[in-house]
């Protein structure tokens, strides 16, 4: 998602205002220690204008 926010010239605390989440919610995400509910992916999927499997990939358990 930092990649995306660069290139779209954004700040953690923009991307946050404009999905409406917190920074902190941002900075969790970006670290990968939050799962983003399916609305706020789509919502942050929205703002950058892409497939939301662009931004989120799934993990695999070991």
């Amino acid at each position: 998602m930092k990649e995306f926010r660069a290139k779209y010239n954004l700040t953690q605390g923009k991307l946050a205002e404009k999905v409406g989440v917190t920074r902190q919610t941002i900075v969790s995400l970006e670290k990968g220690s939050y799962i983003p509910s399916l609305l706020l992916a789509m919502n942050i999927a929205e703002v950058f204008n892409e497939p939301i499997e662009e931004i989120f990939t799934k993990k695999e358990e070991e």
